[in-house]
């Protein structure tokens, strides 16, 4: 990290700790936005709660940041406090011939976990192999492939209470997870280290795991856009979100109807283009701004309604604007005035 200004404070004066106007590009996959005010990056609990007060003290609103793999900032950057927590380590805290829990910095990459286990005969996360993140970021959001959620493996947590800093234990369930969901998005607590209960198991069978794992980022690089991108730009709907079927079911994926529109490898603004590898990936090729990739999205969004009358909603978290730049499904700005009538939806 370079050019960093440590911010003097009384109560973090030991730490070089909080840093102004630090750049937020070449902290995050799309390689967009502009820069955070204030910036931190907390090694230990004490340093997370020296962070917390820093911006309680002066009034800022606080992100966590991660890798960056599922995230747009605004080109006008973040208005307030970025922690990118550096909580690395991870251990093997208990162990039998069946079973092992494994805890894990919320900052560690989630890659070097799974090849922590592996190399411990330790298995069940080698089927997450391939989807960019950390930690934190992994149980904020409750990563899925096919039919695995990280939630199926977590037995315990570690959080820090974004009002007072107090530190406590939580279980499995006080996370309330769901479908790309945790009790985080609530905001009011922050993960400083996973437990998680996998399995223990021979030579043999780890080596098969490793393969899997070799396999499973193979499959993904050959799918998928493997830079310059936040994944899955938009959420699949909802089944109340869709008011017509096809073939007697309603489709939720949002790709699907993306593919439909005839976006992928097409529609573009700029240095901003649809993946021609995935219809609901959008990457930056080259120098695209975020405002490119926002006006791209929104391009998306107008041809989906127009042809179908669903609105797409982002997945992709949308970081630091002051109003929300994207088509909402009703209130100012919405594109959505009532809902067409069959024959709009165009042949499905």
């Amino acid at each position: 990290m370079q050019n960093l200004t440590p911010i003097k404070n009384q109560k973090v004066k030991s730490e070089q700790l909080i840093f102004e106007n630090i750049p937020l590009a070449d902290k995050n996959w799309f390689r967009t936005g502009g820069n955070a005010k204030f910036y931190a990056e907390p090694k230990n609990g004490i340093e997370f709660q020296q962070a917390l007060f820093f911006a309680k003290e002066h009034n800022q609103e606080i992100f966590i940041l991660g890798k960056g793999a599922n995230i747009l900032i605004s080109d006008n950057g973040f208005d307030g406090l970025v922690l990118c927590p550096k909580l690395n380590e991870f251990e093997i805290v208990q162990e039998d011939n069946e079973f092992a829990l494994v805890k894990s910095g919320a900052g560690a990459d989630f890659s070097d976990l799974i090849n922590f286990c592996l190399e411990n005969n330790i298995v069940g996360l080698e089927e997450f192999s391939g989807i960019p993140g950390t930690v934190g970021g992994s149980v904020f959001i409750n990563i899925h492939y096919f039919e695995f959620l990280l939630s199926q493996f977590i037995e315990s947590a570690q959080v820090i209470e974004k009002s007072t800093g107090a530190i406590k234990t939580v279980d499995k369930n006080w996370f309330e997870f769901g479908y790309n969901y945790s009790t985080l998005h609530k905001d009011a607590h922050y993960l400083l280290n996973a437990t998680f209960k996998l399995k223990k198991v021979d030579d043999k069978f780890a080596a098969y795991s490793k393969g899997r794992r070799d396999e499973i980022i193979r499959h993904r690089q050959k799918r998928y856009p493997i830079s310059g991108t936040c994944g899955s730009f938009f959420r699949n709907f909802f089944e109340h979100e869709i008011p017509f079927e096809i073939c007697g079911k309603k489709i939720i994926f949002v790709a699907y109807y993306l593919d439909k529109i005839g976006v992928k490898g097409q529609l573009k603004v700029n240095d901003a283009i649809v993946s021609y590898q995935h219809a609901n990936m959008i990457v930056n090729v080259a120098n695209a701004k975020t405002a490119d990739i926002i006006e791209l999205a929104k391009n998306m969004q107008k041809l989906v309604y127009e042809k179908f009358g669903i609105l797409p909603q982002p997945e992709c978290r949308l970081i630091g604007f002051k109003e929300y730049p994207l088509y909402p499904i009703n209130g100012p700005g919405s594109i959505v005035t009532e809902t067409p009538e069959p024959d709009h939806w165009g042949n499905l």
